[in-house]
């Protein structure tokens, strides 16, 4: 079995060095399970050294010039050889036990897909609890966050990859077309909880709770025309690192 770990990344070049090191550690889980492994980085149209970063890295380097995550995600998935393909957001870190409980679930045959529920690495308690909330919800409904998404390769290429009409809750759409999928196949999307995924809690100190919680709002009332919008997802593309 193989696994391409692909990472879409616009203006990373702060946070993907620790992410791309966490990676590399972490990727000794896939090994011990017998996994190859591929890493491609997926540069969405950057304006700073994030290419070069991943290249230094020793990642193989993609580019998209159109600013959208899910887009970046199916370049990043078109160069992927692996079996699976596992997207990992560039200011996440995740650990070795998480990746061999992915592998160990994968070579079940039990999942069409995989998560993980999230830890943030800071933000304040506010923030942590709504995380908490969130990894609740993602257990009981079976819902990826899009920080960690381990998708079997020929499924994902079967609904068609990530929703190019969406700038944001892509991952939500993906969940949803993988999970009628997985129905017909008899397999399930399983969320991990014990191995939780560490993220950055940057967006709750570059922007102030009013801006989140609009955007938010926005989401829940005006669904399609503030998610298909690039300028109503700002906390994504506006470019604050």
């Amino acid at each position: 079995m193989k696994v391409s770990l692909v990472i879409p990344a616009f203006n990373e070049e702060k946070l993907l060095p620790q992410t791309l090191a966490a990676i590399e550690r972490a990727r000794a889980g896939f090994t011990d399970a017998g996994w190859e492994s591929e890493l491609i980085v997926c540069n969405n149209n950057s304006t700073d050294r994030t290419g070069e970063v991943a290249a230094a890295s020793g990642a193989r380097v993609v580019f998209e010039p159109v600013n959208q995550i899910g887009r970046a995600r199916n370049t990043g998935a078109a160069a992927a050889t692996g079996d699976w393909i596992l997207f990992v957001d560039a200011d996440s870190r995740p650990s070795r036990e998480l990746f061999a409980a992915a592998a160990t679930m994968a070579a079940s045959g039990r999942a069409i897909a995989i998560g993980s529920t999230v830890r943030l690495d800071g933000g304040g308690r506010a923030w942590r609890m709504l995380a908490e909330s969130w990894n609740r919800l993602s257990r009981w409904a079976g819902l990826m966050a899009g920080s960690f998404i381990f998708v079997e390769r020929a499924a994902f290429q079967e609904v068609g990859g990530f929703n190019l009409q969406l700038y944001a809750a892509e991952e939500i759409d993906l969940t949803k077309r993988l999970r009628t999928l997985g129905r017909k196949q008899g397999r399930r999307i399983v969320i991990l909880h014990r191995t939780p995924l560490e993220t950055s809690a940057r967006k709750t100190e570059l922007y102030s709770f009013r801006e989140l919680f609009s955007f938010f709002l926005r989401g829940l009332f005006r669904p399609f025309s503030t998610l298909s919008r690039r300028e109503a997802c700002s906390p994504w593309y506006d470019g604050r690192r």
